[in-house]
């Protein structure tokens, strides 16, 4: 590591914090919104609160030097507010080298399930009593007991792909019920489709096929559904991971092409001449161009 950088096998690549934490106080931080009443009274604040005293602060939050001097809060808000409800004065905080707050919340992922799982593991390997983890996450003993038992049954391979997804808990009880190759169909088509509810694992668990399933869990009838509407799930699954496949092999291309298009569709409708002419000659073109100028998310490559 030399001069703010990791060496790596592609390049060098810039560290997005500085290597050493440090100690602010609370009232020197210059803060990017105010948390409102609304969020004080959510189960989410409750839960926080009650893992900071507990077990004290996991994540650091996240400040950025300030040219003028001083430290922008740009993650954390709710964990400072807490400190400071409790009498804390001083706060453990990750300086970052990006100084803006949108950029640096986009590219943070959110405790999923699994990842909340893997700590709860860490925690009961250290000893740490499992009434404590509890009170630390503002839930029962029974709670965290199904928490430590979520990936029983369910396949390495498909736990990686999903360890970073916001999961619904409920949904690894129909993953747990496939074979291993199944499960890992399961959350490509999760991930493909971006629905990680338990109404859709129960769907995909319904169009699985007898021989996909664990012999000691055979699926059991759903009510509602006849063999024959059973029998069609099974072939509307089978041909959505095939579409699925496809799509997955033309998805770079697609992707370049739609950025490209984008960016030069962008460019053109900036000319005040080129938006009148297709208005008054091309309407209908005009309509389908800014459709695609419109396109919402992250295309960058």
């Amino acid at each position: 590591m030399k001069g703010g950088k990791i060496k790596a096998s592609s390049g060098a690549v810039e560290m997005g914090f500085e290597r050493n934490t440090v100690l602010l106080p609370i009232v020197s931080l210059k803060l990017l919104r105010t948390v409102s009443e609304g969020i004080r009274k959510s189960r989410k604040y409750a839960q926080i609160r009650s893992s900071i005293q507990e077990i004290g602060i996991i994540e650091p939050p996240v400040v950025a030097k300030q040219a003028k001097g001083g430290f922008l809060l740009l993650d954390g808000h709710i964990r400072v507010e807490i400190l400071k409800a409790l009498g804390k004065t001083d706060v453990l905080c990750l300086v970052s080298t990006d100084d803006e707050g949108f950029t640096y919340n986009r590219r943070i992922n959110r405790l999923a399930i699994i990842q909340e799982h893997k700590m709860i593991l860490k925690a009961i390997e250290r000893g740490v009593p499992e009434a404590r983890v509890a009170s630390a996450l503002n839930i029962d003993v029974s709670t965290l007991r199904h928490k430590i038992r979520l990936l029983d049954g369910v396949c390495p391979e498909a736990a990686d792909m999903l360890k970073d997804k916001h999961v619904a808990g409920h949904a690894f009880w129909s993953i747990r019920r496939m074979t291993a190759l199944r499960q890992i169909e399961a959350a490509e088509l999760m991930i493909a489709m971006n629905k990680y509810s338990g109404t859709y694992a129960r769907a995909l668990l319904a169009a699985t096929p007898q021989d996909q399933l664990v012999v000691s869990r055979k699926r059991k009838a759903i009510r509602g559904l006849t063999d024959e509407q059973m029998s069609l799930m099974e072939r509307e699954s089978a041909s959505l991971e095939r579409e699925f496949k496809i799509a997955e092999q033309n998805y770079g291309t697609d992707h370049l092409d739609l950025v490209l298009a984008k960016g030069y569709l962008t460019k053109l409708l900036r000319n005040a001449r080129v938006v009148r002419h297709l208005a008054q000659h091309h309407q209908e073109f005009l309509v389908e161009f800014q459709k695609i100028t419109d396109v919402e998310g992250d295309l960058s490559p």
